[in-house]
Parts: C-alpha cells; sequence; structure tokens
C-alpha cells in the first residue's frame, strides 16, 4: 500500500509540472525558467503557495498577491495525473517498463490539455517520444495485450508502422480532416503499444470523439464546421487501450463466439 501513495504523491508532483509544460509548451517558453507565476499578475509564486493540490485548497482557488482566480484546471491535472500514476502502478506492477508508462500517460495529458486550447500537438513531445518507444518497446515493454509477453521490437515497429500509416492515409483522404499532429501521435502510441493499441485507440478515440462532437453540434447549437480537437479522445483511447485494453480484446472474442 506504501507504494502506492508514494506513486500517486510523485504524480501530484509531476501533475504540477505538466501545468507548466500546458501553459509555456505551446507559447514557446521555456519549462525550466523563470520559476512558475501568477499568469494575471505575473508575481513569482512561493514555495508554499505551489504544493499541489493543498495550496489551491489553503488559497481558495486564487493568487495570494492580486486574488486572481486560479483555474480549476491545476489541481485536476495535477489528481488526473496521480490517479493514473497509480492506475499504472496497479496494472503493471514494479519494473524497468514503469517509468515508461508513467511518462508517456503525463505526455497524454498534457498533448491533450494543449490540443484543447490550441489545436496542436507538439512535435516536441511526439517525435521525441517515437524513437524512445521503440527502444524501450525492443528490451522493456510487456506486451498490454499478452500477459507475460516482452512487446518486442518488431511489434513495436509494426505499431509505430500501422499508426502513422493508417492516420496518415486518413489525413490524405479527408484532405485536411486530420491534423498532422495527430499523425504522429498514433506513431507515438504504436510503438508504445503496438498495432492492436492502434486499433482499439482508434476505435475509442472515433467513438467518444462522435459522441462528443454530435453534443457540440446539436446540444450547444455549433455548426458542422465546428473544429473539435481529436487528439484528446485518441488519448483518451491510448489510456484505456494501455489499462484494460487486454481485458476489452478478451470480452469481445468471448462475445463474439
Amino acid at each position: 500500500m506504501i507504494f502506492f501513495v508514494l506513486v500517486g504523491l510523485l504524480g501530484l508532483v509531476v501533475g504540477s509540472f505538466l501545468n507548466v509544460c500546458i501553459w509555456r509548451i505551446p507559447r514557446n517558453q521555456s519549462i525550466v525558467r523563470p520559476a512558475s507565476r501568477c499568469p494575471s499578475c505575473g508575481k513569482p509564486l512561493r514555495p508554499w503557495h505551489n504544493i499541489p493540490l493543498v495550496s489551491y485548497l489553503f488559497l481558495r482557488g486564487r493568487c495570494a498577491s492580486c486574488g486572481a482566480p486560479i483555474s480549476p484546471r491545476y489541481p485536476l491535472v495535477e489528481a488526473l495525473n496521480a490517479a493514473l500514476y497509480v492506475g499504472v502502478l496497479y496494472r503493471f506492477g514494479w519494473g524497468w517498463h514503469l517509468p515508461v508508462y508513467l511518462a508517456f500517460v503525463s505526455s497524454l495529458i498534457v498533448i491533450t490539455f494543449i490540443d484543447l486550447d490550441f489545436q496542436i500537438i507538439p512535435d516536441g513531445i511526439t517525435l521525441s517520444w517515437i524513437p524512445l518507444a521503440l527502444l524501450a518497446g525492443a528490451f522493456l515493454l510487456p506486451d498490454p495485450f499478452m500477459p507475460g509477453r516482452l512487446l518486442g521490437w518488431k511489434m513495436s515497429l509494426e505499431g509505430a508502422a500501422a499508426g502513422f500509416g493508417l492516420f496518415y492515409l486518413v489525413a490524405v483522404l479527408s484532405r485536411g480532416g486530420m491534423g498532422g499532429g495527430d499523425v504522429k501521435m498514433m506513431g507515438m502510441v504504436g510503438a508504445l503499444l503496438g498495432w492492436k493499441g492502434v486499433l482499439l485507440t482508434t476505435f475509442v478515440g472515433s467513438v467518444s470523439g462522435s459522441v462528443v462532437g454530435a453534443y457540440v453540434v446539436l446540444a450547444r447549437g455549433g455548426g458542422r464546421k465546428t473544429k473539435v480537437p481529436f487528439g484528446p479522445f485518441l488519448a483518451l483511447g491510448a489510456l484505456v487501450s494501455l489499462l484494460v485494453g487486454r481485458e476489452i480484446v478478451r470480452w469481445y472474442l468471448h462475445a463474439g463466439a
């Protein structure tokens, strides 16, 4: 139990850093310097004002210097990252694969919120991940869909090719309906989860994206040309594939038998 608590606390701390990445990366700012500051007044945050979750509650969601509201997204990102860290540990246990998967889920969170705000998926995240994922897949990562089996370089490479190739084809056929960021993101996902992960991620992402898109068009009065970023739904699909993909595939095979 103590290990889950420690990993959860690590997730909170890293989640605080993810908020910095989400704010600064699309604005082409350094994620290292300067120190964290209030986006409203620019005053640097005191160390005790930057404690994950606790500071937000203690300050009642407002900046200690100017009183400007602090977006609830900050504690949400911290809590979400912590929950996913615990979920990954529960799913896969300890091993050299653990830091890879933890970094992967954190990257998906950053991609999700940047895409929601700016409709972009930074190449610095996806393209950096692909060679690292291929290397990790060859030596460290288990096959998420086959217990006791290493993913292996061949399946990792096949997954990257499947994710990149499938979405590149969709991007060409849709004539701009699919962004290049989504293509590279799926290359990253495929390298980490294999071709089965690509298929399940695509399915979950498409279904969830269609439901939300229909809601935006019908319930909120958006037009048919209203743009809904696809990256967050692909991130959801990748998380589902990583954490419960094995059970979903097993259920599908038994249901079809």
